[in-house]
């Protein structure tokens, strides 16, 4: 392997963000004025410029069409310090796309576009087994954040390919309406899953209160490591190796925007914790940088 290789992987969708913001609150059918932009995003996406902010070097697995939105988003990423060399780029399939409308009282609604991704399927993880990042003899041994934007099939196929065997699991669900993708992946014994509240009631066909609650139904339900967040109130992390469930609290901020902080989140942990951090410190350190991204404090 060249000593250009990335510290860390970051697997599936790579989109543009059109995120429309109003500084009032809103409801079904409102019509204000507000601001529009668009953003390289995704979760993938998110997550590894997030990364780079943190100092590592994060390169994307992922589906962009031969089109003008994948050339100007492929440029932008690589300017914000992501190594897109090794993703697919497919003929036929468009680019995909995020919509989303933020008010003052948070999330509206959103619509993913993330067909060409599940279409192009286990293409994007030709690096993985052709040389460039691994085979099937010598596999990725580092981190890799994966993210539920993935088929579940996919899903499936990774939480029991070799390509994974040695690699550090960090797995997140796109959205609640995709969370039930990660059940092949519950008890895989090398993830760490990092959801809601919401998505850990999906996973367990319940609701809780708590994100403590959340945490321990989720190790007894066989997950290794979970992470989970609910808003502005108190996070877990949970551990079946170590054997308890702890909680922290974000700092309270002003909230500016919303889409992208649980990618913040899952980021801001996972470097804390290659950087020797303990279970507290990392939950601490990544409840803060998810805190001062929904300010506005932290760019984009």
């Amino acid at each position: 392997m060249s000593e250009s290789r990335p510290d860390i992987l970051c697997i599936g969708s790579v989109l543009w963000d059109i995120i429309g913001r109003a500084s009032v609150h809103m409801h079904e059918g409102s019509d204000v004025p507000g601001r529009i932009e668009r953003l390289p995003g995704g979760v993938a996406m998110n997550i590894a410029m997030t990364l780079h902010r943190f100092g590592l070097k994060p390169a994307v697995l992922t589906a962009l069409g031969r089109d003008s939105q994948g050339n100007d988003l492929i440029r932008t990423a690589e300017v914000l310090g992501v190594d897109c060399s090794y993703l697919y780029r497919s003929d036929d399939l468009p680019t995909d796309r995020y919509m989303a409308i933020e008010g003052a009282n948070g999330l509206i609604a959103a619509i993913a576009d993330a067909h060409s991704l599940e279409a192009a399927g286990e293409k994007i993880l030709a690096p993985l087994s052709d040389g460039r990042l691994g085979t099937e003899n010598e596999p990725w041994t580092g981190a890799i954040a994966l993210d539920g934007n993935l088929t579940e099939a996919l899903l499936s196929q990774i939480a029991h390919s070799p390509l994974f065997a040695k690699a550090d699991l960090r797995v997140a669900p796109a959205s609640p309406g995709k969370a039930e993708r990660l059940m092949p992946l519950l008890r895989h014994p090398a993830a760490t899953l990092y959801v809601n509240l919401e998505e850990a009631g999906i996973l367990c066909q319940g609701r809780f209160d708590s994100a403590q609650h959340a945490a321990e139904t989720l190790l007894e339900r066989g997950a290794q490591r979970v992470l989970v967040t609910d808003g502005g109130k108190a996070a877990a992390d949970g551990s079946a190796v170590a054997g308890n469930v702890i909680a922290s609290a974000p700092p309270p901020v002003l909230v500016t925007r919303v889409t992208g902080a649980g990618d913040t989140f899952m980021a801001a942990h996972l470097v804390a914790e290659q950087r020797g951090a303990g279970r507290e410190e990392a939950l601490e350190r990544a409840l803060t940088a998810a805190a001062r991204y929904v300010s506005g404090e932290l760019a984009t």
